[in-house]
């Protein structure tokens, strides 16, 4: 027999990072459909959770990616006061080379088939006219484009829930929310970053950016001529002098053995899921006095708003849903000294009594 004991199944059942309800795996070979979906919880309702179409470097990867994605979208939608649990899709391949509208299509019938258990919407690699397609297929899809009955783009919500992270953040270590004049890197300035950049620089805050893709920096050093500037990559960043916050807004792991120990931020707080690249490096940022944002509690805004767009979207209720995230936040950062532990575990335990409080007794 194989030994799973290391891999996606041990950690399904058998870890503490585990307890998923169901893992579905998805193949249409006419399209080159290869997929996985997630889902962690529906203890507060059907999981909902975006679509990732990305070139992993094995299939193992992407389940496990799947799984604890999924897994944080439970945290993320406790934590926002959603009635929706957490799930998450993944699609394999690079989207620049094999995305296509039959691979769409298949994909939405495979979400269709979990009957409404699962809502999905966009993630990295998938964008508002990729789930118009999707929701040819299935009913079950938001972040569609408003022609087609939909709120558009959640990055916009997304990073107007960062920026109220942080400003959360300055509030609970400086005593003032103002992010005026404060030095701020934002390591991915695609999707999400970019925004968050506009709301930066409109409150008059000092924005070092970095992108793997140069036409995404130039983009933002064209609209910001002065107040912003670029450096090579991240490693560049997570070491410039004088940052006050830095906010990761691509993939995962940024947060790491490697990386904590060189920044020179006070404070962390980005759009990207699973920052921390494994257990206790939320005590290691707090050894070293730095204040850590959990990234699904300040980046929800996205998912308030493709939550509401089921019972019908209205941007205004949805920004004033996320603007609370100022005050989660806040109460994330005074129970985590209530209890000497780092915010991130204060986060996992508001959002696991709230999921242990919605199961039935049996």
């Amino acid at each position: 027999m194989t030994d799973v004991s290391d891999g996606v199944l041990h950690t399904l059942f058998r870890s503490d990072q585990g307890g998923h309800e169901q893992v579905v795996l998805c193949q249409d070979r006419a399209s080159g459909l290869k997929a996985v979906i997630a889902l962690h919880s529906t203890a507060l309702g059907p999981a909902l959770g975006g679509t990732r179409f990305y070139p992993y470097a094995s299939e193992e990867e992407a389940v496990a990616d799947a799984l604890n994605l999924a897994r944080g979208m439970s945290y993320k939608n406790a934590m926002a006061g959603l009635d929706h649990g957490g799930g998450k899709a993944v699609i394999i391949g690079d989207p620049e080379q094999i995305k296509s509208e039959e691979l769409l299509l298949a994909y939405g019938r495979f979400v269709a088939s979990l009957g409404g258990r699962y809502v999905t919407a966009c993630d990295v690699g998938t964008y508002v006219a990729d789930m118009d397609v999707v929701a040819r297929e299935c009913r079950w899809t938001t972040g569609r484009s408003p022609e087609n009955g939909g709120a558009g783009d959640s990055s916009v919500l997304t990073s107007y829930g960062v920026y109220q992270g942080m400003r959360a953040a300055a509030q609970h270590l400086w005593g003032d929310p103002s992010l005026r004049d404060r030095k701020v890197g934002v390591a991915g300035v695609g999707k999400v970053g970019h925004h968050l950049v506009e709301h930066l620089r409109a409150e008059g805050a000092e924005v070092v950016v970095t992108d793997v893709r140069e036409d995404a920096v130039r983009r933002v050093l064209d609209r910001h001529p002065e107040g912003v500037s670029a450096v090579a990559d991240t490693e560049a960043l997570i070491r410039t002098a004088g940052l006050d916050i830095y906010a990761p807004c691509a993939l995962g792991g940024a947060l790491n053995d490697d990386s904590v120990p060189v920044l020179t931020a006070r404070v962390v707080c980005g759009a990207a899921n699973n920052q921390l690249a494994h257990p206790g490096v939320e005590k290691d940022l707090a050894d070293r006095g730095i204040l850590y944002a959990p990234d699904y509690v300040v980046n929800a805004g996205g998912v308030i708003q493709v939550a509401d767009e089921l019972h019908g979207f209205d941007f205004d209720r949805c920004k004033a849903k996320a603007s609370k995230i100022f005050d989660t936040t806040l109460a994330i950062f005074a129970r985590a000294k209530q209890d000497g532990i780092p915010p991130a575990a204060a986060a996992d335990r508001i959002a696991e009594q709230r999921m242990a409080e919605a199961r039935p007794v049996r």
